[in-house]
């Protein structure tokens, strides 16, 4: 549609728009909310966690098993066949330790992709229960990141992050079980070290996070104003901006720069700063150990043991860390996702039962008041009645109502009060599906599918005959361009293909010809064709319109002489309506406005 209640479409950050980094508004909310939605799946998710848990425990055997063989290599002689059987059990236990990861990762992987699939199925199902007036009022980039990048964002993270907290929680507990089991001394300096290295990485880890909210701003601006100066590439150079376009740029990019060394630099000190500490821990485990060992030789392989242990828990942790800051950014996008989903739908009409049936197409508008928002009213009692099979126009400055009024006949938005009425049925007590049935819809931005010639004109109409097709297209002139081109009908029309605006509109006109609804609504048809092209859509048009109840919006006065009613708008009202001559003899706002054409 022309026009928007706020005269343009909010901007957004398109798909790209950085999730990276945001946080949720209420974690506790969204993540109880993540849960009761995972309970659907909980039998996969149940079994695929305690495949990962006994995967986890089985590995943890592992060092128990070496030190094991290492005091039978202390001992005279040697127990190599004890040492065998050991080994072989060691190798079975590490072999089912792999078969149940394996299992895990694929139990999970399915899992996780269902749960993707569920979530676009009902985002896609959304969409089409949301009244325009929230397609209107959010950016299109923002809505196809919600189901893009945020879904995919919960579903890989489910996949790596549920599997790894058991894990992690699994690999910790029996690594300090296990620790305990062969020294009391040394699992408590290995627990002391550990509050010290995370309060320093928690210092490290919320400075970082400023410099990271400030790299993504900058990564959203430096998008938008790269997308702005492309887009307007021929502007920016008639009026010799690129000085202006390229200092902004440098700005840009200057911060960004800046806050991208700076959040890597802190954040490449995560890791050696875990490894310091754990450095530090390794240095008084042994110290103290070797000074026990010196007691009790056989004690050196419980040390081992013991490091690789310790080794364990401390990767563990710094591996947790990792994780809640994954699952602050998965919950953001599960927030996200949730909001959406939770958006005021359009009302459930099942139990309506209206149908209009032998249609004759009068339009009756009464007491008709309407606004966008409670604080912006956009129509004032409004009250026309329209004749069935009338050609009516609609004029006025931008922003008197025009496409407005079309968004209420076609039920893309409800009154606020007063009624609409086609052949004395109010429109509300017909399904919105019913009432669009009855129009037929040509607009002034053509949208044609990738697909053939063909399904584009047969679009939204199934067991559509070829010959109805070629029927159409011979009465709105487009026979011979289509036969001309390669395959004929069955050319894939793309983004690419080589049709003209006014081509393109041909091409809309037929489809709404082929659809023969009884009502017909054309918006601003011709404003982007030539003269030439525009003389050859007046004259498919004017086939189209024969017989049906049509509501033309135009600013091509021309268009529109002939017109059986004229309906003009400002501000909101109907201020004059009648026929061409007449309008022009009143010497009012229609004749103001067709005077300062001609």
């Amino acid at each position: 549609m022309a026009e928007m209640k706020n005269g343009r479409r909010p901007m957004g950050r398109g798909p790209g728009g950085g999730m990276a980094g945001q946080k949720p508004k209420d974690f506790k909310k969204t993540f109880r909310k993540l849960l009761v939605y995972l309970k659907g799946y909980s039998i996969q998710l149940i079994i695929g966690l305690l495949f990962a848990a006994v995967s986890t425990v089985l590995a943890i055997i592992g060092p128990d098993q070496l030190q094991k063989i290492g005091k039978l290599l202390l001992g005279t002689p040697v127990n190599l066949s004890e040492i065998t059987k050991i080994a072989i059990g060691l190798l079975i236990i590490h072999a089912c330790s792999f078969i149940f990861s394996f299992f895990q990762s694929f139990i999970m992987s399915g899992v996780t992709a269902k749960i993707s699939k569920d979530f676009r199925n009902k985002l896609s199902q959304k969409i089409n229960d949301l009244p325009l007036k929230y397609l209107d009022s959010n950016s299109n980039g923002d809505i196809l990141s919600r189901i893009t990048n945020d879904v995919d964002l919960l579903s890989q993270t489910l996949n790596n992050s549920l599997s790894s907290i058991i894990s992690c929680i699994a690999t910790i507990v029996g690594s300090i079980v296990m620790m305990l089991s062969y020294s009391l001394k040394l699992t408590l300096i290995a627990v002391c070290i550990l509050p010290i290295s995370m309060i320093v990485i928690s210092i490290m880890f919320k400075w970082g996070q400023k410099f990271f909210k400030i790299q993504q701003d900058s990564l959203g601006d430096i998008n938008g104003h790269i997308e702005e100066i492309y887009s307007g590439h021929n502007v920016i150079s008639i009026y010799n901006g690129q000085d202006d376009a390229v200092e902004k740029f440098d700005k840009i990019n200057s911060t960004l720069y800046s806050s991208s060394v700076k959040g890597n630099i802190i954040s490449g000190l995560m890791h050696p700063l875990m490894h310091f500490f754990g450095n530090i821990g390794y240095a008084i485990i042994l110290i103290i150990g070797g000074m026990m060992a010196m007691e009790d030789v056989f004690f050196v392989p419980t040390i081992v043991a013991f490091v690789i242990y310790y080794k364990q828990f401390n990767n563990q942790v710094s591996q947790i860390a990792n994780i809640s800051s994954t699952l602050q950014t998965t919950v953001a996008a599960s927030e996200r996702i949730f909001e959406f989903l939770d958006e005021e739908e359009q009302e459930n009409e099942v139990h309506k039962k209206t149908k209009l049936k032998d249609i004759k197409g009068n339009v009756e508008f009464k007491n008709v008041n309407f606004g966008y928002s409670p604080e912006k009213q956009i129509l004032y009692d409004l009250n026309v009645k329209i004749k069935g099979g009338q050609k009516v126009a609609v004029v006025g400055s931008t922003g008197a109502g025009k496409t407005t009024l079309v968004n209420l006949l076609m039920r893309f938005y409800e009154v606020d009060s007063g009624s609409i009425e086609i052949d004395g049925v109010n429109i509300k007590d017909l399904k919105r599906e019913n009432v669009r049935n009855l129009f037929g819809m040509v607009l002034q931005d053509t949208w044609l599918f990738e697909g053939s010639i063909k399904d584009n004109i047969a679009y939204g109409k199934k067991n559509v005959k070829d010959e109805d097709i070629i029927e159409v297209c011979k009465a709105t002139g487009l026979h011979h361009l289509i036969k001309s081109q390669p395959k004929g009908y069955d050319m894939i029309l793309t983004e690419d293909s080589n049709f003209s605006a006014g081509e393109k509109q041909l091409l809309t006109i037929a489809c709404a010809m082929l659809h023969n609804a009884p009502m017909l609504i054309l918006d601003e048809a011709t404003s982007s064709v030539d003269t030439r092209t525009e003389v050859l859509i007046q004259k498919a048009m004017d086939k189209l319109l024969e017989g049906r109840t049509s509501f033309i919006i135009a600013h091509r006065l021309s268009t529109i002489i002939n017109a059986d009613i004229i309906l003009v708008m400002k501000d909101g009202r109907i201020v004059e309506s009648g026929k061409h001559k007449e309008l022009l003899e009143l010497g009012g706002v229609y004749a103001n406005l067709y005077n300062s054409q001609f």
